[in-house]
């Protein structure tokens, strides 16, 4: 029977045969370094755009005196959504974003709004598809999270989840790298990541792994309801959650280096699973 029509309660496919290597290193129980990142912001011109486009809430935006170019369209399409402008010195600007690059505008009040694990479901309902979810496992780098998000909404995939602790939130960093993708893509924020895991389970979703003792990615099927697990950056997956997932999938590795980043990582798992399921029609 073909997996994507299997029900959960069929038995699972065996991982692959050959012996896992676990290189997982101790995870010291320390804060998220870039927790002091700034909430609440959305700096940058293409961000503060893309969050006009899509109708997210704002309150005020900031611009410098001095900006040109696109701000006049940012200023234009604010004030004809009722949003106040306020034009206030690149030095405040500076210090309102934590000396980020602000490009002469700042957003405020847009940027914590996350939906629940059901939206994020409805979306494939909507489309008529079947899931294509990507699990962040601890992604601590608002770097990281914002070029998955943008890759994942780049990729068609219906939304992004994250826990609540131990990871980057959606911050001022996350919605620039995303290149304002993080204004469309949902992304929900949760409790416990292995709870979350188990409820996909029972609504038909197969939860991948992605962890170097896993069977090669081409040779998986990913045509059907599909979550990704992308671990953390330098630990991976947590013993729990990798015992949760129901296949483990790996990249090969030809080079002195054996790993990847996890943005990187994360987008050629995804633009497989766009691949299969282009070549499949589904």
């Amino acid at each position: 029977m073909d997996k994507k029509h299997m029900r959960r309660d069929a038995p699972r496919r065996e991982h692959s045969e050959k012996p896992r290597i676990s290189t997982e290193k101790p995870r010291i129980n320390t804060e998220n370094k870039y927790q002091d990142e700034p909430e609440g912001l959305i700096v940058g011109r293409n961000p503060v755009l893309e969050a006009l486009k899509s109708g997210k809430s704002i309150d005020v935006i900031y611009t410098s005196p001095n900006a040109t170019g696109s701000i006049a369209s940012i200023t234009r399409i604010a004030r004809e959504q009722g949003i106040v402008v306020k034009s206030v010195s690149d030095a405040k600007l500076s210090q309102m974003c934590g000396g980020q690059v602000h490009q002469g505008v700042i957003a405020s009040g847009a940027c914590a709004e996350y939906v629940s694990v059901e939206e994020i479901l409805e979306v494939s309902v909507r489309k008529g598809t079947s899931p294509f979810i990507i699990i962040c496992d601890e992604i601590e780098d608002p770097h990281n999270l914002g070029a998955i998000i943008r890759t994942a909404e780049a990729a068609g995939a219906d939304g992004v989840i994250i826990p609540k602790r131990r990871s980057a939130s959606l911050n001022a960093t996350v919605y620039k790298t995303s290149a304002g993708a993080a204004s469309y893509l949902p992304v929900a924020r949760v409790a416990n990541i292995s709870q979350t895991i188990d409820m996909l389970k029972s609504r038909g979703v197969w939860i991948y792994g992605t962890d170097a003792a896993g069977e090669s990615y081409t040779r998986t099927d990913l045509t059907g309801a599909v979550a990704f697990v992308i671990g953390n950056e330098g630990s991976g997956m947590g013993k729990l959650i990798r015992g949760k997932c129901d296949h483990l999938v790996s990249l090969p590795m030809n080079g002195r280096v054996n790993s990847l980043n996890a943005s990187v990582a994360a987008g050629i798992f995804m633009y497989e699973t766009v691949r299969q399921r282009m070549s499949a029609g589904v």
